[in-house]
């Protein structure tokens, strides 16, 4: 099942009544959805109230809630602290997972993430693409750094005519591809957590300052995506420098933009799960890599 997504830009209150998610403005009349049918939901602005009872409902119902600070980026995100019936088993194989198991899994994450930028250059006309040879070259762990020399070639093929450098508080696109990759890093977070892993040990990023270093390693391969919408929203759009609702529309579709996965199309937020799943099996059943998808 898609599931929506919610955004919040204007003052509202937010209850839940009767499994549903009611939503109350000011002169307007209610608008209730069900729970069933949401996964993420975005709150940008500080006069959105929510009740205590409607923030339990929701992580029960395993839906992302999205806050924004007063600059409208992403700040942060509630997610459920259960969300499968063998948790208490992931977590401990996850937990005592050997090193090569890390590496097998970091090794995997790197070579889908570098072929599906190549596949993204081949798409936008890119000439004279190297990086699927880069992706062969991938070795275990990444122990020789693919992964950056495939980016320095990537993003100068890619944005070439900006004179591109990606930088978190470089010049645009930068800031469309911040918040796009928010948004994505909540989604693998939602399905990390729906597959009963621990979002908070990586098998690659280890910052301590960093809440969710295993969303960071297995959006890896799903970054191409949001790249190939900021793409094209920069070759349509006259003015990228500014986030508008109209800019943040385009990106807050990202869980609900259809991938390619094991010969089929799926929207995105479901191929995560599918992907979650097949990093807790790397975890519990030994398999070697898990599944990502493709262009």
């Amino acid at each position: 099942m898609i599931k929506r997504t919610l955004y919040f830009g204007n003052p509202a209150r937010l209850r839940v009544k009767d499994l549903q998610l009611v939503i109350e403005r000011q002169d307007e009349k209610n608008v209730t959805v069900p729970l069933e049918d949401l996964g993420f939901i975005v709150l940008d602005h500080f006069g959105i109230t929510i009740s205590h009872y409607a923030l339990n409902e929701l992580m029960f119902h395993n839906v992302m809630v999205i806050t924004t600070d007063e600059t409208h980026m992403p700040a942060g995100m509630f997610l459920p602290m259960a969300g499968n019936h063998a948790q208490t088993e992931s977590f401990r194989a996850q937990i005592n997972a050997p090193v090569p198991t890390h590496k097998r899994i970091w090794q995997a994450t790197i070579r889908s993430k570098i072929l599906n930028q190549a596949a993204l250059l081949d798409r936008v006309g890119a000439t004279d693409n190297p990086l699927r040879d880069l992706a062969l070259e991938v070795q275990s762990g990444d122990v020789t750094n693919r992964e950056a020399a495939a980016a320095k070639l990537y993003w100068q093929l890619l944005f070439d005519p900006y004179r591109f450098k990606r930088h978190r508080y470089g010049k645009p696109p930068n800031n469309l591809l911040n918040y796009g990759y928010a948004i994505l890093r909540g989604v693998i977070a939602r399905a990390l957590c729906g597959a009963g892993l621990l979002p908070m040990l990586g098998v690659h990023h280890h910052n301590r300052n960093n809440p969710f270093p295993l969303a960071d390693d297995i959006m890896e391969p799903y970054r191409p995506f949001v790249d190939d919408m900021v793409w094209n929203m920069a070759q349509e759009e006259p003015d990228i420098g500014n986030l508008t609702p109209e800019l943040k529309k385009i990106l807050l579709e990202i869980p609900a933009t259809g991938v390619m996965m094991q010969g089929e199309v799926k929207p995105l937020h479901l191929a995560a799960a599918r992907t979650a799943a097949s990093v807790k099996r790397c975890f519990t059943e030994g398999q070697k890599r898990p599944v990502y998808p493709s262009f």
